[in-house]
């Protein structure tokens, strides 16, 4: 598996169980990675703004220059269904993806009436909260000129994957990215948020990072509140000075950060508003099937 221990796989018009296959050897996003995905979240009966995660696939799909032959409302519905299959109450993660199976006359590019499309969902638990130490990567986010930063899309996860690697080759958890201007953009996995004196702060998309739906919620979340988000130009500096800071992804949701560098964070009192501000919005609209 991926991820997860079990799961189930929507491809050509039926479920299966197991981890189909469901690539070609000389498909073109086998040897070219003109995949695109989306990741949303089902547990204790919920499964928040998997709407926006569904309309996400089909807009990044576009971008990658596909041909969506299924809409998002379309795709939410065998989501649930699929949701339906291995239990509404376990905490899954759920994967829509399409891709193209033949390139233009070119072949570099894809041939948009080629694109397929299919689910995986996932049975993978939250797990309990652990220590998570970040450092600064020596890699950068691409500009939205070298990279489709706008989209979902699994060529981007390369460069992800090697700053993970990397840092954790040095004893952290993950890595805070820079933009080519030397602004901290996210981590090799989630967007990032700061805190101090009581002020949230986290990157201002600038076209060099996927701004998440998690993150958009999050702020959201903790802006009706009442409190003070802010969404500027970082550095590294800003991070060093820190009273806390934390991490938002599909997968995990709210990830308190626990050190910095040297600089040990003792504080993850907002990353817990955000977590139960957001675990309140997700039961309000409780919508798992």
């Amino acid at each position: 598996m991926a991820v997860g221990t079990e799961c189930v796989t929507w491809f050509k018009g039926g479920w299966h169980d197991g981890n189909l296959p469901i690539l070609g050897a000389a498909d073109h996003a086998t040897w070219l990675g003109t995949l695109v995905f989306d990741g949303a979240r089902a547990f204790e009966g919920t499964i928040p703004d998997l709407d926006l995660h569904c309309a996400r696939l089909v807009r990044s799909a576009e971008i990658l220059g596909l041909a969506p032959a299924i809409s998002a409302g379309e795709i939410e519905d065998l989501v649930r269904e699929g949701v339906s299959r291995l239990g509404a109450g376990r905490e899954l993660y759920l994967r829509p993806m399409m891709w193209s199976c033949e390139g233009s006359p070119a072949m570099i590019d894809p041939d948009p009436a080629s694109t397929a499309f299919a689910i995986c969902i996932e049975d993978l638990p939250f797990g309990a909260a652990q220590p998570h130490a970040l450092t600064l990567s020596p890699f950068r986010r691409p500009t939205r000129e070298s990279g489709l930063n706008d989209a979902k899309a699994a060529c981007q996860y390369a460069n992800n994957g090697r700053i993970i690697r990397e840092a954790r080759s040095r004893g952290f958890n993950n890595a805070l990215s820079l933009d080519s201007e030397g602004n901290v953009a996210e981590t090799g996995s989630t967007n990032v948020f700061l805190v101090q004196d009581g002020v949230v702060r986290t990157p201002v998309p600038n076209g060099t990072f996927l701004n998440g739906i998690t993150r958009q919620r999050v702020i959201a979340l903790l802006r009706e509140d009442g409190i003070r988000v802010e969404e500027v130009t970082l550095r590294p500096e800003d991070f060093a000075m820190a009273d806390e800071i934390f991490a938002t992804a599909n997968a995990s949701k709210i990830i308190p950060v626990t050190r910095y560098e040297t600089n040990e964070l003792r504080s993850t009192r907002m990353a817990a508003r955000a977590r139960a501000l957001y675990w309140e919005f997700a039961h309000q609209t409780r919508r798992a099937a």
